[in-house]
């Protein structure tokens, strides 16, 4: 018995919040979901570190994440992408500014304010930074 007791406060403290499955989304957040993608019927919610509410969804075989303020304002929507997916102009220009710095994940990013661009994930001597390109390989946005 004494053993039982790690057990379910690991399992209760590894949770994340984000992590919950049965949260309450607004109504005025699936009405904005619904109106932006109106053939998605199987997306799972979450909330992001942000608070915003998270929709992951597949889509002709990919997966996205759309992100809506708790107000049902769309803020933008993700997926993952492979280096070799990139547009030449970013490949080139993560050849000529960040050769060498191991990439760690690369997402296609639609923003309701700077449209689309290729958000890199980087890390550096232990360090993660983010490089946002638009599609000419200019940078428009750095985190980190």
């Amino acid at each position: 018995m004494r053993f039982l007791l790690p057990i379910i406060l690991f399992s209760i403290f590894s949770c994340e919040p984000s992590a919950v499955k049965d949260i309450k989304v607004p109504d005025v957040v699936k009405k904005a979901f619904a109106k932006k993608y109106p053939n998605e019927k199987k997306e799972n919610w979450n909330i992001d570190r942000n608070g915003s509410y998270e929709a992951k969804f597949k889509e002709g075989g990919e997966t996205f994440k759309a992100d809506f303020t708790p107000d049902g304002m769309w803020i933008e929507t993700e997926t993952s992408l492979k280096e070799k997916d990139l547009p030449k102009a970013v490949k080139k220009a993560i050849e000529d500014q960040y050769k060498g710095i191991k990439i760690v994940e690369i997402e296609r990013t639609d923003h309701h304010k700077k449209g689309i661009f290729y958000d890199v994930e980087f890390k550096e001597n232990g360090k993660k930074f983010d490089i946002e390109f638009n599609a000419e390989g200019i940078v428009i946005g750095r985190e980190g």
